[in-house]
């Protein structure tokens, strides 16, 4: 299989009892960071294939589940993966494609990727997670569950 040049981040969530809503975080077992599920597309996958994909492989989170494309979309440098030299030298950035998914319904079952999950509110996720492309795709999922749009104002539940 062949890398494909784009990235995919899949944010899990979930209603609890008194309406509000909480996230999945993830603690990576190579660098101890926090964030949410993360990998590249694989060959000619779309980017909601790979975010399924990433998701059933990183937190055992099947198929069917409800996944919701986010808006958010970063550039990430092509030096900060390994396995790029088949792409050429004239590409220099790939888009990073944001999913919600909502798990409700669903159990995680962490691989070894993670050593850790735990699912927070989003003041709390969005003050572990270490990546700026993970706040901005949070706070949009949060915005949209929650019905408010991109100018309502947000708050910290």
């Amino acid at each position: 299989m062949a890398r494909a040049p784009f990235q995919v981040l899949v944010l899990p969530y979930r209603q609890r009892l008194d309406g509000t809503f909480e996230f999945a975080v993830f603690r990576r077992s190579d660098d101890g960071n926090w964030q949410a599920i993360a990998g590249g597309g694989e060959d000619d996958e779309t980017p909601l294939q790979a975010a399924q994909r990433e998701a059933r492989e990183e937190a055992g989170i099947p198929t069917e589940a409800t996944f919701l494309a986010l808006d958010t979309v970063t550039s990430i440098a092509v030096t900060c993966f390994s396995d790029t030299a088949h792409w050429g030298d004239h590409i220099y950035v790939i888009p990073e494609y944001t999913f919600g998914v909502e798990l409700s319904n669903y159990p995680l079952i962490l691989s070894q990727e993670h050593t850790t999950v735990a699912w927070l509110s989003y003041a709390q996720a969005r003050q572990l997670l270490r990546y700026d492309s993970n706040h901005v795709a949070l706070w949009e999922l949060h915005q949209k569950i929650r019905g408010l749009g991109p100018r309502d104002a947000p708050d910290s539940t």
